[in-house]
């Protein structure tokens, strides 16, 4: 366990935050890598297949790491002010809604996913392949929730590192079935969709084995199962907030995702492959303001406010030199790593896919202070702005893909998420300065209002 509110802050969130970069990048890296396989040793349509039904698997996925992220802002806030039982109880609760939310979700993807494949307008030459693939996925939701509650436990009290390992073991797991079942047993599609669901299986049970074995402190006692019910409206609300966020977030992606497909399958196969990079750069951008709901969680619960704000600034300077960095990085290697994803010389899909990186990267400046002020408001216990946020993209989102992209075709698709991260930033930077920690916060935002007096 780490107590996040001791220390430099900016020395503090970025130890606590290199972790996340590092375990988020191989993840990203492990998709570009899989990618590649799929590509060259099956063919183009196949990596098309895997890349128009990824938006459905990010949105259940995004959905239960929101759920559980918003349930750890409790268990921080709990750790941040030394209540071990009631932290505890939040870990019960945790466990008992993950449960209930994954086997709605498994059970409404299975019977739907035929419907979702035909809404986002797949294109019909890779629609049995689509469809094959996605099934063995979500059969593996319940591993995918098992990890992402366990490793949010292990955040929220201040440990990075373990998740990260489990997260390394799967990966590697990952990659070596892949090439096992596509290369030696020529499983086609279905291999790769095996070999994630399993390597998936590898991280669930190592983190969980964590837990066990590291953290027994964090194990409910018997008589902590039982919450009251202001304690599970807390985890529902929390919990939900941030679900539904990502959710909504996924859904205007899913929708954008339908438009794509409408351009033909070069354009998929396109937005995948530079998709896949500006995945890893976003990392360094948007994993430093994932860090600062666990910072600002235990800072709230040990009545920091002053240090909340140092930790905000610190970071907000962080980012900006990431994003002019990641400018240079766009110009110099973008050309070259879409290439070798693609495994084709086609000049429609490497021009679509370099110029979806170049244009988008300048937009950092903006998304970098977007994810810190969103993760800090939820950390201050704020949920109905980020909401609003998120919202206000999947608007942008419905709106281009109805009316920008079939007039602007790819360039719509382009200009879609800048445009929308300019439009969200608004509302968060008003309520944060109306909210920003301060000597009367505790009348503001730091009372949770099921714990009202």
């Amino acid at each position: 366990m780490k107590d996040l509110t001791k220390g430099y802050p900016a020395k503090v969130i970025a130890l606590f935050a290199l972790p996340l970069i590092f375990g988020n990048i191989m993840q990203q890296l492990y998709n570009i890598t899989d990618s590649k396989i799929v590509s060259e040793y099956i063919n183009s349509q196949a990596l098309a297949a895997v890349g128009s039904t990824a938006i459905i698997s990010n949105t259940l996925i995004g959905f239960i790491n929101g759920l559980t992220q918003g349930f750890g802002i409790l268990v921080a806030r709990s750790f941040g002010q030394k209540e071990f039982g009631l932290l505890r109880r939040y870990i019960a609760g945790t466990v008992k809604l993950t449960a209930a939310a994954t086997v709605i979700l498994t059970a409404v993807s299975e019977l739907f996913i035929k419907k979702f494949l035909i809404l986002l307008r797949t294109p019909v030459d890779i629609q049995q392949s689509a469809t094959e693939y996605v099934r063995i996925i979500l059969a593996g939701i319940i591993f995918i929730s098992i990890y992402n509650m366990c490793a949010n436990i292990l955040r929220s009290v201040g440990d990075s590192k373990k998740p990260l390992i489990c997260l390394i073991i799967s990966i590697f797991v990952n990659i070596g079935l892949d090439l096992l079942f596509i290369l030696k047993f020529d499983m086609g599609i279905k291999g790769a969709a095996y070999a994630t669901i399993i390597s998936q299986a590898v991280s669930a049970f190592c983190c969980l084995m964590v837990i066990i074995v590291k953290y027994k402190d964090l194990i409910p006692r018997k008589e902590e199962w039982k919450l009251s019910k202001k304690q599970y409206t807390g985890l529902l609300a929390q919990g939900a907030s941030m679900g539904f966020m990502g959710c909504i977030v996924n859904i205007g992606s899913i929708i954008l995702q339908s438009a794509i497909n409408n351009l033909g399958t070069e354009y998929v196969t396109a937005h995948i492959s530079g998709r896949r990079v500006f995945d890893i750069m976003m990392i360094m951008i948007f994993t430093f303001g994932l860090a600062m709901t666990t910072y600002v969680s235990q800072n709230l619960g040990a009545g920091q406010y002053g240090r909340i704000r140092q930790g905000i600034r610190h970071v907000l300077l962080i980012d900006t030199v990431m994003a002019s960095l990641l400018v240079v990085f766009a110009y110099t290697a973008g050309d070259d790593i879409v290439r070798w994803i693609a495994s084709t010389d086609n000049p429609e899909i490497l021009n679509s896919g370099v110029k979806y990186i170049q244009i988008g990267v300048w937009f950092f400046y903006v998304l970098g202070p977007l994810f810190i002020l969103r993760c800090s408001l939820q950390g201050m216990g704020q949920k109905i702005v980020p909401l609003i946020s998120s919202g206000l993209e999947l608007a942008i989102k419905i709106l281009s893909a109805f009316f920008i992209v079939p007039r602007l075709k790819y360039m719509g698709v382009i200009l879609t998420e800048p445009i929308s991260w300019v439009v969200m930033i608004i509302p968060l930077i008003i309520v944060y300065i109306i909210k920003r920690p301060g000597e009367n916060m505790e009348n503001r935002c730091c009372q949770f209002p099921w714990e009202s007096k």
